[in-house]
């Protein structure tokens, strides 16, 4: 009798472990449900980010920047129901395989060729934010150094036309020379120039566009009235090879203007500052989201009236999930996805932002050569390419 009781005892014993190791596994397994669903739904909003305007639903853009993360947690969810063994892998599978034409903004398969036609009249056109040549670092002979070594890999690359952003330049008598050189550099006088000047100082800060050809005209497309003029600028040339004249647009888009302790990765989680932080840090990428919208429609319509061929390079401060992307991408062709591969990471500053520096043309332009600078000499690579 003792020995049955005890048999029973260990077999009610045996089924309340296995009844609890169902219900862990059951409530496991929910959650991994919810989890998958919440990430699921993250990606398909960082899909609709780039079609809908930031000054009509200021959230999206935040959803855009989420895309990396989001898209890695349903690849991660994709594997984890493979291994069980689940139908729900197919949530995040069709998902992702839907969004691929979006994956494709951000990792490039370039299948153009790099043959140029006989004859063809190519220009090398290079953008590059040089971040004011390093004017504020704290060793003036840092300065200089990496100055100098800004304006020797442009001699190297020996570009037709050089778009700068944050281009800087102190009127004579200087110790930091900086336009003089580059027009020895290029070899030219041709150059267009808008800038910020400060009188008391002799100080330009800018946007700056050099040409080896002629240029015919040139001019500045408007900011908002409404808006303090803040350095962020958008410059055009119209520039003619042989018989052939495109415009060039050189672009700098509304910067984010966060300080060093706002992205500094030494934030304490128990700092009374902490949630005014992240509050400061939300409202300036929500303006800035805001005004490289208007800015980027303002400037669509006017390459749209431009009775050339049209090139638009620069720093647009904003990743290819972005609507300030989707704006140009509508109607012109990305250079670096249409003949490159890869991520294309163009900054290299304490945010992990990707790429942020763009050229497109006319559809009916041609690029090849797409190039991506891997000195880091600013917090920003110099990007190239041949038009034609």
């Amino acid at each position: 009798m003792n020995l049955l009781r005890k048999r029973k005892k260990i077999s009610f014993l045996s089924k309340a472990k296995m009844g609890n190791s169902l219900k862990i596994r059951s409530y496991s397994i929910l959650s991994l449900k919810i989890l998958n669903s919440l990430f699921a739904l993250q990606l398909i909003l960082s899909y609709a980010a780039p079609f809908i305007d930031p000054n009509t639903f200021s959230v999206m853009p935040f959803f855009g920047l989420t895309y990396p993360m989001a898209l890695i947690m349903n690849v991660v969810f994709v594997l984890v129901w493979i291994f069980i063994k689940s139908k729900w892998l197919l949530l995040s599978s069709i998902i992702i395989i839907i969004g691929i034409p979006l994956h494709l903004r951000v990792f490039s398969f370039g299948i153009t060729e790099d043959t140029i036609p006989e004859n063809a009249n190519v220009i090398k056109l290079m953008s590059y934010n040089v971040r004011l040549f390093d004017l504020y670092n704290e060793s003036f002979d840092e300065a200089i150094k990496r100055r100098n070594e800004i304006f020797r890999f442009i001699r190297n690359e020996n570009p037709d036309v050089l778009c700068i952003q944050e281009f800087y330049h102190q009127e004579k008598p200087t110790n930091f020379n900086t336009l003089d050189s580059i027009c020895q550099i290029m070899s030219t006088n041709s150059f267009h120039e808008k800038s910020k000047y400060f009188s008391h100082s002799r100080q330009h800060f800018g946007i700056a566009l050099f040409s080896k050809y002629p240029i015919i005209h040139k001019g500045i497309v408007g900011q908002h009235k409404t808006e303090v003029e803040d350095m962020n600028y958008c410059i055009y040339a119209d520039i003619v090879k042989k018989k052939d004249t495109i415009r060039v647009y050189n672009v700098h888009f509304e910067s984010i203007k966060l300080e060093s302790d706002e992205y500094s990765r030494k934030t304490n989680a128990q700092s009374k500052n902490t949630s005014t932080k992240l509050k400061k840090v939300y409202s300036k990428l929500n303006t800035a989201f805001k005004i490289r919208a208007r800015q980027s429609k303002i400037v669509r319509n006017h390459i749209k009236s431009s009775p050339y061929k049209a090139v638009i390079c620069g720093d647009f401060n904003d990743t290819p999930m972005s609507y300030t992307y989707q704006v140009f991408n509508s109607f012109l062709t990305d250079a670096f996805r249409n003949t490159s591969s890869g991520f294309g990471v163009t900054y290299v500053g304490y945010l992990p932002a990707g790429r942020i520096d763009y050229i497109f043309h006319s559809d009916d332009l041609h690029s090849v050569q797409f190039k991506i600078q891997n000195e880091e000499f600013s917090d920003h690579h110099a990007i190239s390419c041949l038009i034609y």
